[in-house]
Order: structure tokens, then sequence, then C-alpha cells
């Protein structure tokens, strides 16, 4: 039981458990936005579950490529690939195992649903990270793309079908996402020069990024916001998301008249925790 124990441990890290919770949530945020009048548990259990796996796989896919650049780059030299505590061949399995499993079972619960479910696995493990990543700065506009998929597949399996509210949401996340990467970036630029990744700041530097950043935030609140509107959200959870939207893009201004990584940081900070209110007031 230790030994089991230990092994979980070990391999949990793979996951990126925070970043997978998150887009779990998006996925379900979205499946609950289609305002379904009648929902079985097993077709929740199953969305909960092919999220999870498809997500949680993708990711590790992601780890398995990168463990030579998380080795050089102090902010992910600790991870179990990096430190080689885990056999690279055991980290491709269980990534390929786990994405098969969760696309294998959203094709169950809908063709449709299972098939943005590998679409996103896609955009994220192969044109994101083994395609573009070392490649280009805008890889991360691919990256984007991947982190908008579970939200629309979510909604697609609500609706049976892909529509333009759903397409507003992934947007809405696509955009997000890059208040992440660039402000990461910009904290981290020397663990990225040493592992030869291309980056906004290194490409057109530090003020242009702060600007993406800050414009990225805007219109991911003004799209998550639209998104709302057309849902139907009650009209007391769209006034407090109104009023959230209306705080990040003060922020953000904020962050473009005054740039600073303190005011930056704070951005990338209030902006996560926007996205995740949001999408518990949309599925409410």
């Amino acid at each position: 039981m230790k030994t089991l124990i230990a092994k979980i441990r070990l391999y949990l890290p793979l996951f990126k458990s925070l970043q997978t919770a998150l887009l779990t949530i998006t996925g379900v945020a979205g499946f609950m936005s289609a305002r379904c009048p009648v929902t079985h548990w097993t077709q929740m259990a199953g969305l909960l579950a092919s999220l999870i796996l498809a997500v949680g796989g993708s990711t590790v896919i992601n780890m398995w490529f990168d463990h030579d650049i998380d080795r050089v780059m102090d902010r992910t030299h600790h991870r179990p690939l990096a430190q080689r505590s885990i056999p690279l061949n055991h980290a491709l399995y269980l990534g390929l195992l786990t994405s098969a499993a969760g696309v294998g079972l959203g094709l169950l619960l809908s063709p449709l649903y299972g098939a943005v479910l590998f679409a996103g696995i896609f955009f994220d493990a192969v044109v994101y990270t083994i395609w573009l990543k070392r490649r280009t700065c805008w890889s991360i506009v691919w990256g984007g793309i991947a982190g908008g998929m579970p939200i629309l597949a979510g909604r697609a399996l609500g609706l049976g079908a892909l529509d333009g509210i759903g397409a507003l949401l992934s947007l809405s996340v696509l955009f997000w996402i890059p208040t992440h990467m660039l402000t990461f970036s910009l904290k981290y630029a020397a663990d990225y020069r040493a592992a030869r990744i291309p980056t906004f700041p290194s490409t057109y530097g530090e003020a242009v990024t702060r600007k993406a950043v800050a414009f990225s935030s805007i219109a991911a609140s003004l799209l998550m916001l639209s998104a709302a509107l057309l849902t139907g959200v009650q009209r007391g959870y769209l006034h407090l998301l109104g009023l959230l939207s209306g705080a990040l893009m003060v922020l953000a201004f904020l962050a473009l008249v005054r740039p600073s990584n303190r005011l930056n940081f704070g951005l990338f900070k209030y902006a996560s925790a926007y996205m995740l209110a949001a999408m518990i007031l949309l599925a409410l």
C-alpha cells in the first residue's frame, strides 16, 4: 500500500493538477451553459471523467516532450522527468493511454464531443508543444486554442451541436491563456533564454509583451461577458460578472499606463481568479 501511495505521489505532478482542474471546470461550465432541461448523473460523471483524462493525458505528453528544457529551467528543474525519477517511456505511455481513454469515453457520450476533445489534445500536444513551442513565440496562440477546447466540448455535449456562444466562450479562454503564458515569460525570462525558447519578451520586448497581456485580459473579459449575456445568465449573477469584468479591465488599463512587474503579476493573478469566478457564475 505504501508503495502504491509513493507511486501516485511520484506520477501525480505529471498531470499538473491545478491546470487540469481549471480546464475541467471550464468544460463543466460550458456544459452547464447549455441549460440542459434534463441531466443524468451518468452523463455528468462521464463528462468529468473524460475531461480529466483528456486534459491530464495531454499535459503528461507535454511534460514528456519538454523534459529536456525543464531540466535547464530553474522554475521546472524539480519536475519528475527533469529529475529522471520516472522513465521517459513510462510517462509517454501514461500520457497516450490517458488521452486515448478520455477521447474514447468522450466518443461514447457524443461523437461531436469526443472529436472536440481530440482536437484539443492535438492542438496542445502536437501543434503547440511538439511543432511550434521551440520555433516561434506565436505558439501561444495554439496553446490558447487548445485551452479553449474543453469549454467548447462541454457546450457541444450539452447542445448536441457547435454554436456561436460556444465559440465566444472558447475565445474568452483563448485570450485568457496569454495572460498566464506571457506573464511567466516576463517573470522567468532568464529561464526561457537558457532553454532557447522564443518568447514575446525576447522577440518584441517587454513593453509590447505587457501591452499584449493587458489587451488579452480586456478581450477575455468582453468575450466572457458577451457569452454570459447570450446564454441568459440570471440578472444578479450577470451584474456580478459585469463588476468583476470591469475590475479586470481597469486593472488591465492601469497595467498599460503604469507598467510594472508587480502590477502585471497582479493582473495575471486577478485574471486567473476572474476566469474561475466566471465559470462558476456561468454554470449557476
